[in-house]
């Protein structure tokens, strides 16, 4: 054969393989109540794909709450392993309760790892009301009284949320274990819960909170990290700057199920990969209060096993 004509048909047969393998219809799923990061993971990979023209039709999304992306989690392996269209929303907070056995008997290698489509950062925030203006106050005022500081988070002791407050109960020499902490299903049931007066303090995510801290219904005290981030979040504090180095970084990603083939699987990282560079997504992602953080494929997957790894210690040392 013709050596350009048999590159021309392996070409061709690469497009070919390529449509095959595109799903007919797409579904993310969330594995929390609306409101919280699942469900901003979702919206944004949703939205921006669509917008991108990178799939046909509008992207269902769907929730399925339980354990904090745990009931999801199981559900995609045991009911829904194969379904090349289905991608799941998860975070590092995800890797935090697989390497504490929360997800039950599935670990970190019993789905497949697609892609992270930005970073958040852990915040620590008060309702709109109240008279703590700064960590610094916090800490202080926490270690005099735990007691008057219920805290809310999204998960169950030794989730991410619980980590973040331990951090700044050990700051105030208070045993992370004395907490009064409200295990809540998602973002949005902690929100909810500070502005209505059930909790005092709220642990969470800072694309979680932006928008109620700009539109005066909380306040966030410090965003954990060690630089102040830029736009919305410019004329908030860091942790760092308030003298307690403590920094929670959080990426959003998916995953797919365990049988998804090999094309298809290639057929979300590629599509993926495309979708970072457009200006579409780059729109709908600061939009959400998310930063750049582009790790797809085999180098999202090694993150999120080693994330595991360094959870499992960091739980160790919390005694959990």
């Amino acid at each position: 054969m013709n050596p350009r004509i048999y590159i021309a048909a392996l070409a061709l047969a690469g497009l070919t393989h390529a449509a095959q393998a595109e799903p007919a219809k797409t579904e993310c799923l969330a594995g929390a109540k609306p409101g919280g990061g699942f469900d901003l993971t979702c919206r944004l990979a949703g939205n921006a794909l669509h917008a991108a023209k990178l799939i046909k039709d509008p992207m269902n999304v769907s929730y399925m709450e339980g354990g904090v992306g745990a009931v999801a989690y199981n559900h995609v392996i045991g009911t829904r392993p194969g379904d090349a269209g289905l991608v799941v929303a998860a975070s590092s907070g995800s890797a935090l309760l697989i390497a504490q056995g929360k997800f039950g008997k599935h670990d970190e290698n019993a789905v497949r790892w697609v892609g992270a489509l930005g970073t958040d950062f852990g915040v620590i925030a008060v309702a709109a009301d109240s008279p703590i203006k700064s960590l610094k106050e916090l800490v202080e005022a926490f270690g005099k009284d735990p007691a008057a500081f219920p805290v809310g988070g999204g998960g169950a002791v030794g989730s991410q949320d619980w980590m973040k407050m331990a951090m700044i109960a050990k700051e105030a020499k208070v045993d992370p274990k004395k907490m009064r902490y409200a295990a809540l299903e998602g973002g949005g049931a902690v929100t909810t819960a500070l502005q209505g007066g059930h909790i005092k303090l709220a642990s969470g995510d800072a694309s979680e909170m932006i928008n109620l801290h700009q539109q005066g219904k909380l306040r966030i005290l410090a965003v954990m990290s060690d630089r102040r981030l830029p736009g919305a979040f410019k004329d908030i504090p860091t942790t760092f700057e308030q003298g307690y180095v403590i920094d929670w970084p959080i990426w959003r990603g998916l995953y797919v199920g365990p049988k998804v083939s090999d094309a298809e699987y290639n057929w979300w990282v590629d599509t993926l990969g495309k979708l970072v560079k457009t200006e579409e997504f780059k729109k709908e992602r600061e939009a959400r209060g998310l930063f750049a953080f582009d790790s797809l494929g085999d180098a999202f997957d090694k993150r999120v096993k080693k994330d595991v790894m360094t959870f499992r210690a960091l739980a160790k040392d919390a005694g959990l």
